[in-house]
């Protein structure tokens, strides 16, 4: 049997759809036969809630009069981008503010969204179109004409777990790395994570529906750094990082429970966000995927320690979230830098907003590259043509 997105539809018009997340899928699977899921069960609910550094917002503050080209843009500090024309902008969540290193963009974020007053301060060179020169004053997200987060990479598909292998503590995006490998870090969910319940990205694609951040948001691209080519273990798992999605949403509407500011000793500031994906149990094919469990998903360690981030291992998750693995002859207490508390509650979340007819799903308008893969940065020689 192989349903299609617009029978899932119909089925959440007449309140009879069954979704169920994806931790539960998996412990379905256990007890019966994946045809019988695939008839039975309509869409599984995946989630994750972690840092995601390539994230920011754009926002249009209005025109000031007389008007101004805002140059140069502080908000409480933080320097952001003054190159989209007069009265727009776009704020990094990892930008830092000239005052203090551990405020920047992800706070500023986090502070709209909760509905503070942000100082805003511009200056511009004055043009006959646009004469004022300089101004001080403040905003919220009322105030401001858009205010959304768009993230050119979020929700990894999958990410290498970390560790140090020198004498010294490391201070990485992977959190506090101990010495001599006494500690390793994980970043994702697991099989609650999206994009590892659907590998080949086989439903999810440019225009996919999603939360985002306690709102609706969008698949609006693939993510940087989109990795199809990733070995993948027997399960079609990619071993390390691969596939990302870029994502939009209207920030008014979301909340600091599933966006919030981070920061990192002496690395600096992040943001964590907050996805869920509903996936559609089109098939059998589908619902194989959709049952994967940690026990089947595996990443590499990547050794901190090395200046290339050297591979000296593999993992499983069931291994990663038992609290410790044997590595190096020893046991080495590990530690998520994800929270997979509140990935499921944004799964349980998003399965409650189907139930009550309040999301439903959307089929995507363009699939992503099988065949993409990620290029290094190289010397090279260079110049005029």
């Amino acid at each position: 049997m192989v349903k299609t997105v617009a029978q899932i539809n119909e089925k959440i018009k007449a309140g009879t759809v069954v979704v169920v997340t994806a931790e539960e899928f998996s412990r379905m699977a256990e007890k019966t036969d994946i045809e019988t899921l695939a008839q039975e069960v309509d869409v599984v609910t995946t989630a994750t809630f972690g840092p995601m550094c390539s994230s920011g917002a754009v926002l249009n503050f209005g025109h000031w009069s007389p008007g101004i080209r805002m140059e140069e843009i502080t908000l409480n500090g933080v320097g952001v981008y003054e190159g989209l024309a007069a009265v727009d902008t776009y704020i990094g969540a990892t930008a830092e503010s000239k005052f203090d290193c551990t405020y920047g963009g992800a706070n500023v974020i986090e502070d709209l969204i909760a509905g503070k007053e942000i100082h805003l301060h511009a200056r511009g060179k004055g043009t006959d179109c646009y004469p004022t020169k300089e101004i001080d004053t403040w905003i919220n997200k009322d105030t401001v004409n858009e205010f959304y987060l768009f993230n050119p990479r979020n929700a990894y598909q999958n990410y290498a777990a970390a560790t140090n292998s020198t004498s010294k503590m490391k201070y990485t995006y992977m959190g506090c790395l101990l010495p001599n490998n006494n500690n390793i870090t994980y970043s994702t969910s697991g099989e609650l994570s999206p994009l590892l319940n659907d590998p080949y990205l086989k439903t999810i694609g440019l225009g996919t529906r999603i939360f985002l951040g306690g709102t609706e948001g969008y698949v609006v691209w693939n993510g940087t750094q989109f990795n199809m080519k990733r070995p993948r273990n027997e399960f079609g798992i990619p071993v390390g990082s691969g596939a990302t999605l870029a994502v939009v949403g209207n920030a008014k509407d979301m909340s600091t429970e599933y966006i919030r500011s981070a920061y990192y000793e002496k690395y600096g500031v992040s943001m964590f966000v907050g996805i869920g994906i509903p996936i559609p149990v089109l098939d059998v094919e589908m619902a194989k995927h959709l049952a994967i469990k940690n026990s089947q998903i595996e990443t590499v360690i990547c050794d901190y320690g090395t200046a290339d981030h050297e591979v000296v291992g593999k993992v499983t998750y069931e291994q990663l979230q038992s609290g410790s693995v044997m590595f190096g002859g020893k046991e080495v207490k590990t530690a998520p830098m994800s929270s997979l508390v509140t990935a499921r509650k944004i799964a349980q979340e998003l399965n409650g907003w189907i139930r009550e007819k309040k999301f439903f799903l959307s089929e995507p308008v363009k699939m992503f590259p099988q065949d993409s893969f990620v290029k290094p940065l190289i010397p090279r020689e260079g110049g005029a043509q």
